[in-house]
């Protein structure tokens, strides 16, 4: 018998890379329901990060094309895989392109910030079984990115990468938490381990960069 409320594909928009550096295409997707420790994501808003520039022009990944790019964004829990016991549908959320799923080694680590039970890939595929959850109009596969690809009005990630937040912030502000605060904080407080007191020299003021600057302060650096 099916489950009360099961969560069923749905059918949105999303903006699909299929040639490197060729303009994203606006097109109608199926995004499938979320599996075991999965979460479904109604995006609501999405910035853009250098990376998915980066991805979007290599030829050395057209083998990974067509694939939905983003992963800065802010949303709201829709669905929820089974498992899932941290959030609730309606949640507010970001996700992230680094997991944590809080019990392995490198996640209980002051000093990593990689997690070895779901380790961030830039292959294409979710990262517990690497099947996809898009699909286009005609029922062809499209790949997914860092496990989050934002760029579509709904996605599917993995529950080591969503962060519930306080739904009063200002979705284009949360949705920089996903990337660029994440990658400056956790630069600092993991991987430089900045100490009190401490100098800190940072090279560029764009959102890693204040971000680390934030961290900096916040760790008790002197300047």
């Amino acid at each position: 018998m099916e489950k009360k409320n099961s969560p069923k594909p749905i059918r949105c928009k999303a903006a699909v890379c299929r040639v490197p550096g060729d303009p994203l295409l606006i097109e109608e997707v199926v995004v499938a329901p979320p599996n075991p420790f999965e979460v479904r994501i109604k995006i609501i808003c999405t910035s853009l990060c250098h990376s998915d520039i980066t991805f979007w022009r290599r030829q050395d990944f057209a083998q990974f094309l067509p694939r939905i790019l983003g992963h800065e964004a802010f949303g709201v829990v829709e669905s929820l895989g089974e498992g899932v016991k941290e959030m609730a549908v309606g949640d507010a959320v970001v996700p992230t392109f680094l997991s944590n799923c809080g019990d392995c080694k490198g996640c209980r680590s002051e000093k990593s910030n990689f997690c070895s039970t779901v380790p961030f890939t830039v292959m294409p595929g979710m990262p517990r079984d690497g099947t996809n959850r898009f699909t286009d109009a005609a029922g062809r596969p499209l790949n997914n990115f860092f496990g989050v690809s934002s760029f579509c009005e709904y996605t599917v990630v993995d529950v080591a990468q969503v962060t519930k937040v306080d739904a009063a912030l200002s979705p284009e502000k949360a949705c920089l938490l996903s990337c660029g605060v994440a990658t400056g904080v956790g630069a600092v407080w993991k991987v430089a381990a900045v100490e009190a007191g401490s100098s800190v020299v940072i090279f560029g003021l764009g959102a890693v960069g204040l971000a680390v600057a934030e961290g900096a302060r916040l760790h008790g650096a002197a300047g």
